[in-house]
């Protein structure tokens, strides 16, 4: 009898930060297995017009319109050079989770936008396309985000340990998950994590990221200015919640500038990750355990000067990423966008309501037959 050939799934997912985008290919069957990644950089001049577009209070529509088309076609050029780099049959792609450029994300108004035309991705790729899985679950009255805890539940999750999940992208989320079965998993937006960093780090040093966080290993906390962003209501607000560049931008941190003129531009960079560091470890001491396993994955697990940090806050825990787990951190999300979209396409629910707040589970995604 012949061995029927695994369905592989395609996840993109293009991040707060904007600089590349990521895809990844994964199979789900017997197990769990990340197959292939590539990633494809988003050129200097698209990335402004996205910030601009995400960051203004007004869109002309012509200009939303080109992006959504550019992005569309850059998330399709993924797909295929993905495809091609490991020569697996298009017909063995059972479909691609696209998550899309987030626009705009206003939970309290049920609205999230996300743009990359998944049209085009089916067009182009002639494979089925899954995207908008933000919206159901904003419509079952939940937050919409962050979607990537029940990922994190179906494959990291261990009955013998407490473990806690921190996603370290332009914002940070964690997902905790308790060894005792009966306990709910629960996850949230802690507050900023690379993005504030990189926009200052562009600003003053026009780098896209300070790699390793070397530029702020070398600068001191500013305790004033720190405490001062630390009064932000968001984070002491109890989940479900979530946020986004709306808040954390950099008009917020010039607004908690004002009045320090004093403090170098290298020791803003250092405060911040330090206001990284504090925001996502109270929000774990507070809502996860006393003692367990941080896993960290996204771009922030490879900033070293990050990972001192956290562990200097968080002495109870064994505090690695995710590699340790079987998955390299920086393919977590994009791996999550192909599960998500095997959620939809088998009708199984890719949200957890505990930690969204939605009425209840629902399958997420609208599918484009490819």
């Amino acid at each position: 009898m012949m061995t029927p050939h695994p369905n592989y799934y395609i996840g993109i997912i293009s991040g707060t930060s904007m600089d590349a985008v990521d895809a990844a290919i994964v199979c789900f069957d017997p197990e769990f297995k990340l197959v292939a990644t590539q990633e494809i950089p988003i050129g200097e001049q698209l990335k402004q017009q996205i910030a601009q577009l995400a960051d203004s209070s007004l869109i002309r529509i012509k200009d939303l319109a080109q992006i959504d088309i550019e992005l569309g076609l850059l998330f399709a050029q993924a797909s295929l050079s993905l495809i091609e780099k490991c020569q697996i049959p298009c017909k063995q792609i059972k479909a691609i989770g696209c998550h899309g450029q987030t626009i705009r994300h206003y939970p309290e108004l049920g609205f999230s936008w996300q743009i990359g035309d998944p049209n085009i991705i089916a067009e182009k790729t002639s494979i089925t396309t899954v995207a908008d899985f933000r919206r159901r679950d904003l419509a079952a009255g939940g937050e919409g985000a962050p979607l990537v805890p029940a990922f994190h539940a179906s494959i990291f999750r261990n009955y013998q340990t407490d473990r806690v999940i921190a996603n370290l992208g332009g914002i940070a989320n964690i997902t905790t998950l308790p060894k005792d079965n009966s306990q709910p998993v629960l996850g949230f937006d802690t507050g900023p994590a690379n993005g504030l960093c990189d926009l200052w780090v562009k600003k003053h040093l026009d780098q896209s990221y300070d790699k390793s966080g070397n530029w702020a290993s070398k600068g001191k906390v500013n305790l004033p200015l720190l405490e001062s962003m630390l009064t932000e209501k968001y984070f002491q607000q109890p989940p479900p919640k979530s946020t986004g560049r709306e808040l954390f931008n950099l008009e917020w941190l010039e607004q908690h500038l004002k009045g320090y003129h004093d403090v170098t531009a290298n020791d803003v960079q250092t405060t911040l990750v330090e206001l990284t560091a504090i925001s996502l470890t109270q929000a774990i001491t507070s809502y996860g355990f006393k003692t367990g396993e941080l896993y960290l994955c996204g771009g922030g697990a490879f900033n070293e000067y990050l990972t001192c940090r956290i562990k200097h806050h968080l002495p109870s825990y064994l505090v690695t990423t995710t590699e340790k787990l079987g998955l390299n951190p920086a393919w977590v999300e994009a791996a999550a966008f192909a599960w998500l979209a095997k959620q939809a396409l088998t009708k199984q629910p890719g949200n957890l309501s505990t930690v969204t707040n939605a009425a209840g589970p629902r399958v997420l995604g609208a599918i484009y037959p490819g």
